[in-house]
């Protein structure tokens, strides 16, 4: 009887929409504690044992890039505080299909690691920077730290990593008054600054209501003070639209998951820290990879599996302001 070969059919949802982005997370855990992402006390952290390997991850996304996923993004928590995660990345670039490696931080771990993570063939990184003041910056994160986040954007521009783009939350009350300070970053340097809407999830609700902004909103504060105009963005796959002041090295995006959803051009799923297969960000649609995995599943038998899951990804989310989504770890994942 003649075996199908499911590795030769690209993956495509039910909607028509190739899937050729995975976003992987290593862990769980982070170093910051961020007003809009999780309580001070941190979350119930997963068990080790239930923590993918590197080598399983592998293992996911060579299956994952059989079938059409050609860029992987390395995310967390912060994926900077698990051990040797050069090593991550150096097994991932040995993946024929795979295009484009990046990776989201918040930075702090950036500046010692760079080098070695663009040695091992990392392509891109996104720095999560709500703040360029070191007192606002403990305000917002709760904890110290801003000076080695600059160094980490630094250090990865210095050892070759392009392009560096930083994600911005933007929060009335609290950090809107940075726009321009953030805007002239670009103009000094070759750097993408990410304007992204506050998100409703379970810790941040109440702050939400009165800290949301729209994209819309900040575009116009923007155009108050330059002429600011639509601008082509950098290498990667994600969702914000880009701007730029003349002259300037590099642009300005927004990020709109509230008032302009880019849910009809989704082109990526996730894996999550514990091996399961997430298909929206904001929804609760999964499929438990790692059990398969650690039972002997061959590459075929797990790309079937990534093409049963198509069936089950959401046309879009339904986020509105005031409502919870499904709790996640950080904003910073919504960035490409």
């Amino acid at each position: 009887m003649q075996t199908l070969d499911l590795t030769h059919e690209l993956l495509a949802d039910q909607f028509n929409r190739p899937i050729t982005y995975l976003r992987v997370s290593v862990t769980d855990k982070c170093n910051l504690r961020c007003i809009y992402c999780m309580p001070e006390a941190g979350l119930p952290w997963l068990p080790k044992v239930d923590v993918l390997s590197y080598e399983e991850i592998t293992v996911l996304a060579r299956a994952a890039a059989s079938a059409g996923v050609r860029s992987v993004r390395i995310s967390g928590g912060e994926p900077l505080i698990r051990r040797d995660i050069a090593n991550l990345v150096a097994n991932l670039r040995a993946i024929p299909e795979i295009e484009d490696i990046s990776l989201s931080t918040n930075g702090l771990l950036l500046a010692e690691q760079a080098e070695a993570l663009r040695a091992a063939g990392l392509d891109r990184v996104n720095v999560s920077l709500d703040t360029l003041r070191e007192e606002r910056f403990f305000e917002i994160a709760r904890r110290p730290g801003l000076d080695r986040v600059l160094a980490g954007i630094d250090a990865a521009s210095e050892a070759g990593i392009s392009p560096v783009k930083v994600n911005c939350v933007v929060m009335r009350g609290r950090n809107d008054d940075e726009l321009m300070d953030f805007a002239r970053l670009t103009m000094q340097r070759e750097v993408y600054v990410r304007f992204i809407e506050v998100m409703p999830v379970h810790e941040n609700l109440g702050m939400q209501r009165d800290a949301y902004i729209s994209a819309d909103e900040m575009l116009e504060r923007l155009h108050e003070v330059g002429d600011l105009q639509p601008a082509a963005g950098p290498a990667g796959n994600g969702p914000a639209r880009y701007f730029a002041f003349p002259d300037a090295r590099g642009a300005v995006g927004v990020i709109s998951p509230l008032s302009h959803d880019y849910c009809e051009r989704c082109n990526r799923v996730r894996l999550t820290a514990d091996g399961r297969l997430r298909l929206c960000l904001f929804g609760n649609q999964q499929l438990d990879l790692r059990t398969p995995l650690r039972r002997g599943a061959s590459e075929s038998e797990i790309v079937g599996l990534l093409r049963s899951a198509m069936s089950i990804k959401p046309e879009r989310h339904h986020l509105k302001l005031g409502e919870a989504a499904s709790r996640m770890r950080a904003l910073s994942e919504i960035g490409g």
